[in-house]
């Protein structure tokens, strides 16, 4: 009887996990591991090797990567400031970056398409300056902006959580040993927060990988990805088969993700909550 009390607070985020996860993963693994007779084939996972797939594909790794290694080598700074500041500056800052996501993710890339296209709020500013216009709209520099700018806030929070917890009197103690600021930072600050790093990687890897409400809105029709293409298989081609079946390989990549991440942080010191 005890133990069924403690289980009964659990019981609507069972059902919810039920209706929500695991009845969609099954359907998802069902159409993609199915022809539209509902014979078992393997074709619409090895669709991926076609061509126009393979190259939505690896464009998406790609920008995916790119972003990543954007997000993390501007988190870093940003995270050892954030645990510089003291008392009320120490609060200012994490409301800053909390901030943006608050808004809706489609109303943040919006305003980076009303940024960024030719008659923009930017190439406007360039032009009164007499300044070159800034033509990156639809390219895939602009689908890493934006990007980096919906994602940055997942990998700054981990590695500033990872780094609050360090103890400073670690950090003393390496510099009282005659430790340079590089050693203290490679050998002590770095292998330190290696869980919060890889945390911020996987919570920035795998929804770059997966977007297409980012390469829609500003790459236009000129850059597609593996989102889009998934995208477009269920919503204009209604073909959930070979939908399905390339979300099963982008599912790969996100366990393969998660793989390495549980790898470098088995105790979960990166995790943001």
């Amino acid at each position: 009887m005890n133990n069924f009390r403690k289980k009964l607070p659990g019981t609507p985020y069972f059902f919810w996990s039920v209706l929500f996860i695991i009845i969609p993963l099954c359907m998802v693994f069902y159409y993609g591991l199915t022809d539209k007779s509902g014979a078992f084939t393997l074709e619409n996972i090895i669709a991926v090797t076609t061509r126009e797939h393979s190259k939505a594909l690896w464009l998406s790794l790609l920008l995916s990567l790119i972003a990543t290694v954007i997000c993390l080598l501007l988190s870093y700074p940003l995270a050892m400031i954030l645990c510089s500041r003291k008392g009320g500056q120490h609060s200012v800052i994490v409301f800053i970056f909390i901030l943006p996501m608050w808004m809706n993710f489609l109303l943040r890339t919006l305003a980076w398409q009303t940024l960024l296209e030719k008659t923009g709020v930017i190439n406007s500013i360039l032009s009164f300056l007499h300044l070159p216009a800034l033509n990156i709209i639809n390219t895939p520099q602009a689908i890493v902006l934006g990007m980096v700018y919906n994602f940055l806030p997942f990998m700054v929070l981990p590695i500033y959580n990872a780094l609050a917890k360090i103890d400073e009197n670690v950090i003393n103690a390496a510099r009282d040993l005659g430790a340079s600021p590089v050693q203290v930072f490679f050998k002590v600050m770095l292998p330190l927060t290696l869980p919060g790093i890889i945390s911020g990687i996987t919570m920035v890897f795998i929804p770059a990988l997966t977007t297409f409400v980012i390469s829609n809105l500003l790459g236009g029709s000129k850059v597609l990805l593996i989102g889009n293409v998934v995208e477009q298989e269920f919503t204009q081609a209604s073909n959930w088969h070979l939908g399905s079946g390339l979300s099963i390989v982008l599912m790969l990549f996100i366990l393969l993700n998660m793989i390495v991440s549980a790898i470098f942080d088995k105790e979960g010191e990166g995790s943001v909550l």
